[in-house]
């Protein structure tokens, strides 16, 4: 009997899709599309437009993914490294400090 494939990430699924293109951009490249998603997602807030809020969300997300894997960082296990057990400060979920 075969296990399932472990499932992917949202980062590999990036990198399976952009990665060549985002590599031969550059991390300057990436940068500059990752900070104007970033400026987008703000004026959607700001406006209230919930209707691009997932949109805006999505796109800065995949930027994140991008800027991450040029890097070499796996963002899942940087985030349960420094959050998989709570606060990194108290320890606590929720958190407890002051």
């Amino acid at each position: 009997m075969s296990s399932d494939p472990e499932p992917k990430t949202f980062q590999k699924q990036i990198e399976d899709i952009y990665f060549e293109r985002d590599r031969t951009r550059g991390v300057e490249g990436s940068l500059l599309w990752f900070v104007e998603e970033v400026g987008e997602l703000v004026r959607a807030i700001r406006r209230q437009e919930p209707e691009n809020l997932e949109e805006e969300f999505a796109d800065v997300y995949a930027w994140l993914a991008t800027l991450a894997s040029l890097h070499g960082v796996d963002l899942d296990a940087l985030g349960r490294a420094k959050y998989g057990k709570g606060c990194p400060r108290c320890r606590e979920t929720p958190c407890s400090c002051p």
